[in-house]
């Protein structure tokens, strides 16, 4: 039903309200709504959060978008976890609606003396919702000089229109016909959810050791564990493991998916069960469960989180397969069906099929999460989320979070944009995205306007610049400058990123012409890297990530993202986006400027947005490249030249201000 004062529209609001938007503590976000009246009477409106306590905060005053469009709007930063619900309220504003009048019947000489009396009752009834410590003497100040007929009409009228009673009066407004709309539910959620470097790594890799014949002994967690200083000292705030659970044998997949194994082929980790156990067990071969906790514990000493990948798909041996088999689908001739994602097929792999006995398997996924969780594991990495009903990650994600808010999923959902975006709506705090195939300037810029427009207020992205399963083209062909590029990128567009063990080294060969699929693939074999030889042979992009994750940390900017603005460059090779947190002298602001050619020099003009900047159209500006050192003395129109190959980065990422390190890392 609609109010008195119409309130309309307002956003975010996700499936109508039936579900929460969400942000982080201390993310800045966007409210707004619709807001009209009859006639021509003036209108206002503001926000009101509620805090998880039930406390309301501060109103913040909202204001129109453009004059005459009805779209009010402000920004609003929720201080603690929780969650919070907000409203939108609007009311009519007798003194907005009187100042226009006044100032057009006064200088006419209508009825000046009927409009100044108006005013000044007007006055007197707002002074009495203004405080004494702010600014109700100004208050009736003006209500004495608009009543002082020995005084000409327009001193009377300045005197009510001077800037400390117009100030007063809009912190604490005079509201009729109040109109409040209903609660809109907001989900605040600890800052991790949004931002953070993540870096995937296989524990049975690091540490493994070729014998004289040839087979190679696995890592084990311990060994992993050794490798992790190194993965701190990039600046990385997440260490993601695969599964670290026993393989089956049944059907086991062999060196570059390879549909026989030897006797000394390893397994996919994802085909996940064997003899040894299953989703609570850990492979023999990488130690035991104090080596485990080991680990998570050396990460945290480091300033890292685990991120455990969750992956509810069984192979043959599995303990499941025998004592639910109810949980599997199974064809006419009696047998299980296997994974199949046409034209890739997963005979090690047996998908759980849900609908004969959906509440067991609820049961059984929350019991497994919160046996990880007890040991330490607050983040998961959902495998394929999008191949399980989406009512039950609905269910699960509630549950745990409704008893530990902390904990946070990454939905691995490489799907249609339907899947993408309700896995976000229902609970998944991340999303991977197809960053990985945009590559071109129109690409990159119509998918980010989108990802950091309307779709902010549930889904999170998480830019991985490659995986296990994906080695993009543009990686294959462009050498060191496009890995290069692309983590430049991932790093500044997106708050959260991340990448996989190898990208540091470029690694880029295809299993096979025309496939993403890395040839020698470490989902089916052990890879030990040899990195400090890798170092000294400058065969690495190791220290751009450290430089790219320091330049994160230092800069609030780029811990956002609903803040992204693209800026106009007449070179199609060449983006340029601008990110900006704060205002005035405080704020941060970065500018980046990327060549997206790895194979040739490009030369350009990048011409600012100044008011995006928070400048002056003609206003010139020092700049500091957080790569090089760098300084430069910019303006509106700025000439560029991006070589490949030219250390550290073909790209600029500017500083308009000098950077200083914000306290921690945060969580």
């Amino acid at each position: 039903m609609i109010g008195r004062i119409p309130v309309l529209d307002i956003r975010p609001q996700i499936d109508c309200g039936r579900r929460p938007a969400k942000a982080v503590v201390g993310e800045t976000f966007e409210v707004s709504a619709t807001v009209f009246r009859e006639g021509h009477d003036a209108v206002a409106a503001n926000v009101v959060l509620r805090n998880p306590a039930g406390r309301c905060g501060p109103w913040t005053p909202m204001r129109e978008r453009a004059a005459g469009t009805d779209r009010w709007v402000c920004e609003v930063t929720p201080d603690i976890e929780g969650r919070w619900t907000f409203t939108v309220e609007a009311w009519s504003d007798p003194l907005a609606t009187w100042r226009h009048h006044a100032a057009v019947k006064v200088p006419a000489g209508i009825e000046p003396e009927l409009v100044l009396t108006e005013g000044a009752d007007l006055h007197e009834r707002a002074a009495s919702e203004v405080p004494k410590s702010d600014g109700r003497q100004d208050v009736l100040a003006a209500v004495d000089a608009l009543r002082n007929t020995s005084l000409p009409a327009a001193t009377r009228l300045a005197t009510a229109l001077a800037p400390e009673v117009t100030q007063a009066l809009d912190r604490h407004p005079l509201r009729e016909l109040l109109t409040v709309s209903r609660p809109m539910p907001l989900v605040v959620e600890r800052r991790r959810a949004l931002y953070g470097s993540w870096y995937e790594l296989f524990p049975r890799s690091e540490g493994a050791v070729t014998a004289p014949d040839g087979t190679v002994r696995s890592g084990t967690l311990r060994t992993a564990a050794e490798r992790l200083p190194a993965v701190a000292a990039m600046g990385f705030d997440v260490v993601y493991l695969p599964p670290v659970h026993p393989i089956g044998t049944t059907h086991r997949k062999g060196p570059n998916n390879a549909l026989c194994a030897g006797r000394y082929d390893v397994g996919s980790p994802w085909a996940i069960g064997s003899p040894a156990g299953g989703h609570d067990a850990l492979h023999p071969d990488l130690g035991t469960f104090a080596d485990f906790d080991h680990f998570v514990r050396t990460a945290r000493e480091l300033r890292m989180e685990v991120a455990l990948d969750f992956a509810l798909q069984c192979s043959p041996d599995h303990p499941w397969v025998a004592l639910h088999p109810q949980w599997f689908h199974h064809r006419a001739d009696g047998s299980i069906a296997h994974a199949e994602n046409p034209p890739k097929k997963y005979q090690d792999i047996y998908p759980v099929a849900f609908d004969a006995d959906f509440r067991g398997l609820v049961r059984e996924t929350e019991r497994l999460l919160r046996f990880w969780m007890a040991k330490g594991v607050r983040i998961f990495r959902v495998d394929n989320p999008h191949t399980k009903p989406v009512a039950f990650w609905e269910k699960v994600l509630a549950d745990i979070n409704r008893t530990d808010p902390d904990v946070l999923f990454l939905a691995e959902a490489f799907t249609r944009p339907a899947m993408l975006h309700t896995l976000a709506k229902v609970g998944f705090q991340q999303s991977y995205t197809y960053f990985t195939w945009r590559n071109t300037k129109q690409e990159l810029t119509a998918y980010l306007t989108e990802l950091t427009g309307e779709s902010a207020s549930y889904l999170r992205p998480n830019f991985f610049v490659n995986t296990p399963d994906i080695l993009h083209d543009f990686l294959q062909d462009g050498g060191r400058p496009a890995f290069e590029a692309r983590a430049v990128l991932a790093a500044t567009l997106s708050p959260a990123w991340g990448v996989y063990a190898g990208y540091e080294l470029c690694e880029a060969t295809p299993v096979r012409p025309g496939s993403e699929e890395y040839r020698d693939s470490e989902k089916y074999q052990l890879r030990p890297r040899d990195w400090d030889a890798a170092a000294r042979a400058g065969r690495t992009i190791a220290p751009l990530i450290t430089a790219l994750n320091r330049i994160r940390r230092r800069h609030p900017a780029l811990q956002q993202l609903r803040n992204l603005h693209f800026h106009e460059v007449d070179n199609d090779a060449v983006l340029a986006y601008s990110k900006r947190a704060g205002s005035g002298a405080d704020a941060d602001t970065v500018l980046t400027v990327v060549s997206l050619d790895p194979h040739h020099t490009h030369e350009a003009t990048v011409s600012l947005d100044m008011p995006e900047l928070g400048l002056g159209r003609h206003e010139s500006f020092p700049v500091r490249d957080e790569l090089t050192g760098d300084t430069y003395h910019w303006g509106r129109d700025n000439y560029v030249r991006l070589e490949p190959g030219s250390p550290p980065a073909p790209a600029h990422v500017l500083s308009l201000r000098p950077s200083s390190p914000i306290g921690g890392s945060p969580n």
